[in-house]
């Protein structure tokens, strides 16, 4: 009778979209001063960020809510004229086709805000505008499992090839909170109120070890904010304060291939007293949001083909899909220009920070590896000479174009990469002009996709007697271009290492035109 035999097989992962969306949600609606805050006499800048709170998957539908939170920095409607802020949210519900989500499935959701518009109605009330991109992803596990070993393989000839793979062993998310204390420098006034902060990541790092991760960088950081006394004069601050900390992860080891991607996710601060009583620190409580994939390099010695000596062996195949790593690599390039003041603005006195965002239009493979087109969306916040309008912001892009390198191009690889801003500076060219410089940091990883039949198990049944008495005992076997050894005795049913033995073959493949004694049995 016909059986199935077993054999030792490896399993080998990987992540791949199931399926994806993108959408935009457009939010407006006009916001009124609270009672505590002095009116508007003139806009200065706005910055938000959306945060992603519920998010349902039913058949080809995801519902998504979150809420928009945006902070708006303006010139009170009072002498002397000062910086004021305030804030407010905005709610968002969407219900967005995705063809293949089903119920229960884990989608990730990442929102850019694409642009923020806050307009002045009159002195206590503002128009707020927002568009949100919404992209929406569902992974999931793709799996092989090769045969690597038979347990019994008397009169069974296995032929094996080495496939290298990249093996998905870690897909999570998880966060790490940081806790700061930021204290004022002597000869700075104390602190009243924060009228405007900025955080950005600066040169982040992750240690793999076992059941474990350390994390490293520095935060950039500044503060505007409005200093105690009769003035109540706004001043500001910049500063950089490392960050470390640990996660753990159950299954992590030593030497594994990580993909991490980090952002800043909810953050507070809070002026607090120093040790003299003072209202000279201020403390910072913010939440790292980790995407983590690990993975290790497989090597795997797996079977190829099979036959059987004494019986019928018919390999069983399944297609698969598996990675292997191209490239892992880290790049920087630098993006700059100038932004000039409109008319009717004041002039530029004091450049006191820059900030910005990136954005990415397309990345795409070419020849040299992954081209990355996009901008950095850059402010340039000043104190200007004008009494009447003492603070004022110059917005504007600044385009940027890079190449992370890949060996043999990156043409049907799959890849994921993370730009950051690392650095972004402005410094004055004349009072009406200012020169904006950004660096930016990229890291990918970059795989070959392959595709290919491998062997997971076998059919065995008993040899033809027909066919097996219509071959001769003894053959003097010409060799014919393309024949290898393992094709010949597939043919005849005997084991390649009699063939050597008899041939005196050391380990070399016969040529086309030798003449090769074949006997049965043996």
């Amino acid at each position: 009778e016909d059986f199935f035999m077993e054999f030792i097989q490896k399993s080998i992962q990987m992540d791949r979209e199931k399926c994806s969306a993108q959408t935009q949600i457009t939010l407006e609606d006009d916001i009124n001063i609270t009672d505590a805050k002095p009116d508007v006499y003139q806009l200065v800048t706005e910055k938000g960020q959306a945060d992603v709170e519920e998010v349902r998957a039913m058949e080809d539908h995801v519902h998504v809510k979150g809420t928009l939170r945006f902070t708006v920095l303006y010139i009170a409607d009072e002498e002397p004229r000062r910086a004021a802020c305030m804030e407010g949210a905005l709610p968002f519900e969407e219900r967005v086709f995705m063809d293949g989500v089903q119920a229960g499935d884990s989608v990730c959701v990442k929102t850019a805000l694409e642009d923020l518009s806050v307009g002045m109605i009159n002195s206590r009330k503002l128009s707020v505008q927002a568009l949100l991109d919404v992209k929406l992803s569902v992974e999931e596990t793709a799996e092989i499992a090769p045969a690597v070993e038979i347990e019994d393989a008397e009169g069974v000839e296995i032929r094996k090839k080495e496939l290298q793979a990249l093996n998905l062993q870690i897909d999570k998310k998880d966060i790490l909170r940081i806790k700061e204390e930021i204290s004022i420098p002597g000869g700075m006034p104390n602190v009243f109120c924060l009228l405007w902060q900025d955080c950005r990541l600066k040169d982040m790092t992750f240690q793999i070890m076992d059941e474990k991760m350390t994390v490293q960088g520095e935060l950039g950081l500044f503060f505007l904010y409005e200093g105690e006394g009769e003035e109540r004069q706004a001043v500001w601050y910049e500063t950089g304060v490392p960050v470390s900390g640990t996660v753990e992860c159950q299954g992590m080891r030593a030497g594994m291939l990580e993909d991490i991607s980090c952002r800043i996710g909810h953050q507070e601060a809070e002026i607090k007293p120093d040790a003299d009583g003072e209202e000279r620190c201020i403390a910072l409580e913010l939440v790292l949001e980790l995407d983590m994939k690990l993975y290790e390099e497989a090597r795997v010695d797996v079977i190829s083909d099979i036959y059987g000596v004494n019986q019928e062996i018919e390999a069983l195949r399944m297609g698969g899909q598996y990675r292997r790593l191209l490239v892992k690599n880290t790049g920087k390039t630098k993006a700059s220009g100038r932004l000039k003041t409109a008319p009717g603005v004041p002039a530029i006195h004091q450049v006191c920070a820059a900030f910005g965002t990136v954005a990415v239009g397309t990345m795409e493979p070419c020849r040299e590896g992954i081209r990355i087109l996009g901008a950095v969306n850059a402010q340039v916040l000043y104190a200007s000479a004008d009494a009447e309008l003492p603070f004022y912001c110059l917005k504007g892009s600044l385009p940027f174009s890079y190449v992370l390198e890949a060996p043999q191009g990156a043409e049907g690889c799959s890849y994921r990469i993370e730009p950051v801003l690392e650095e972004i500076s402005a410094s004055i060219l004349d009072s009406d002009e200012a020169e904006v410089k950004a660096v930016l940091s990229f890291k990918g990883l970059v795989c070959r996709v392959k595709e290919e039949e491998v062997v997971t198990g076998a059919k065995v049944s008993a040899l033809d007697p027909e066919k097996i008495a219509a071959l001769p005992g003894i053959v003097a076997y010409i060799v014919q271009e393309g024949d290898s050894l393992w094709d010949i005795g597939k043919k005849y049913y005997v084991p390649v290492a009699a063939m050597k033995e008899m041939n005196g073959l050391a380990g070399e493949e016969p040529k086309a035109g030798d003449t090769l004694l074949i006997v049965k049995g043996r």
